[in-house]
């Protein structure tokens, strides 16, 4: 299970911090990232980071936004900076496998958190 924190309503420029932590008895986590969907559009890749660090950002966010993650606590993290209201929407914690004591799972997807940034 991923559950995602940190969302809320902040003013253009300003910052907010996501978590999204896994839970449960895992043993390994893949590639973890962030993808958001604003009203009437498409679900979008925002962020990823593999388990050995590399990361991979959407071009609307490079130089803004950071993402990381500890290993150890099966948590991923999105520190997101000079906010513009188009970075509104759901944004959704992803996994793309993990092995956990009752199996592998693939394609996991948080609840999500409302992130809205005013103008």
């Amino acid at each position: 299970q991923l559950m995602e924190s940190g969302g809320g309503l902040v003013q253009a420029g300003g910052s907010l911090r996501l978590s999204c932590a896994a839970s449960g008895r895992i043993f390994t986590i893949g590639v973890m990232g962030w993808y958001r969907q604003a009203p009437g559009k498409q679900r979008e890749m925002v962020a990823d980071i593999t388990s050995g660090g590399s990361t991979n950002y959407a071009d609307p966010v490079k130089g803004r936004f950071a993402i990381s993650r500890e290993n150890a606590k099966n948590t991923v993290y999105l520190q997101m900076n000079s906010l513009k209201p188009e970075d509104t929407g759901v944004y959704y914690c992803h996994v793309d496998r993990m092995t956990t004591a009752w199996g592998s799972r693939y394609d996991v997807w948080g609840q999500g958190t409302q992130v809205t940034v005013s103008s």
